[in-house]
């Protein structure tokens, strides 16, 4: 099976890559260019980004990209809640590895923060997204064996309202099924906002799991709540 065999929404874009580096050039060629177009249009440009192993090699190919980095603003979809210098951060990943040499000069909104309890650290990180330019520029999910991205992970009973078009709340706490188990996310109406969404994946496991997640509801399979325009899906073996 190869992407192009699944039955995917006739609006949505995939990009069939050979290998994961041209993937990760193939999506930093893509999003450099959206993000230099916002930057000419707005004078700011703000891009979302999904953390975990599998983004690292586009976070190198994209921190190389030619790009008035000092207008560029990164955040993230989903956190781990634990301090940025833990193993498990996203944030410490993120730095490690996109905001290095001229990248260095974007500003960061990070997601943690080291409150009494997680529903309180997503209250405080919405209001640190205050100045983030929002509808987002370019968001860049992952997704899980699950069907879950950013940290909408299914059985969360406050699933339904971050996934609800008019959730009025900016960020979440979510249980993952994995250890670190608590998140912060982002809600569905923050992260839809973009006007550039990517998915990247790679191998058959998550093609299997895409597959499942178009025949699934949003609450069994998040990921199906984006399956539309604008997104575009990035794929190899």
């Amino acid at each position: 099976m190869a992407i192009f065999e699944l039955d995917l929404p006739t609006d949505v874009v995939a990009h069939s890559l050979a290998d994961a580096t041209q993937l990760a050039e193939k999506l930093a060629d893509d999003v450099s260019q959206a993000l230099r177009f916002a930057i000419e249009t707005d004078g700011v440009a703000s891009l979302v980004v999904s953390g975990g192993r599998s983004p690292i090699p586009f976070f190198e190919a994209l921190s190389r990209r030619d790009l008035d980095w000092s207008r560029v603003q990164v955040s993230l979809a989903d956190e781990r809640w634990v301090p940025v210098g833990h193993a498990d951060s996203n944030e410490g990943l993120v730095r490690r590895h996109l905001m290095v040499g001229e990248a260095a000069k974007a500003s960061f909104f990070g997601l943690y923060r080291p409150a009494s309890t997680v529903e309180a650290a997503a209250r405080q990180a919405a209001q640190g997204l205050a100045e983030l330019k929002q509808p987002i520029d370019v968001l860049v999910l992952g997704m899980g064996d699950d069907g879950h991205t950013a940290s909408l992970f299914p059985g969360n009973a406050t699933l339904g309202q971050a996934l609800d078009p008019a959730c009025p709340e900016t960020c979440m706490p979510m249980l993952a099924p994995a250890v670190p188990h608590q998140r912060i996310t982002l809600t569905y109406p923050v992260l839809a906002s973009a006007h550039l969404q990517c998915l990247s994946i790679q191998g058959m496991a998550k093609l299997d799991a895409l597959e499942q997640a178009l025949g699934a509801p949003a609450l069994e399979r998040p990921i199906k709540a984006f399956l539309h325009s604008p997104l575009e899906i990035y794929w190899c073996p």
